[in-house]
């Protein structure tokens, strides 16, 4: 599923405007982007939560060449998957 397919689901399942449903899911998103540029953490109870992790700097190597390269410390998003969400995608969606 992309973002287009969601807005799509959305329109369908609450019956309203694709219009209004993508700004409905742009907003989520942007808040949700916003939240972690901040560097706090977005929970979705059920779904999972999202976070931001730190790592720090190192050398790795190009597994084709051999160098070594300096590898710059990053941020990176992380989503850490929701007890509910888990136990549904194991179970194959029944309930």
């Amino acid at each position: 599923m992309n973002k287009s397919d969601l807005i799509e689901a959305l329109s369908v399942e609450m019956k309203i405007p694709v219009k209004t449903a993508s700004g409905i899911i742009e907003t989520i998103l942007d808040s949700m982007t916003d939240t972690l540029v901040a560097g706090d953490n977005v929970e979705i109870r059920g779904f999972g939560s999202f976070s931001v992790r730190h790592y720090e700097p190192y050398e790795g190597r190009n597994p084709k060449t051999g160098v070594v390269t300096h590898v710059k410390a990053k941020k990176l998003p992380f989503f850490k998957v929701g007890l509910d969400l888990r136990k549904a995608v194991d179970d194959g969606g029944k309930k």
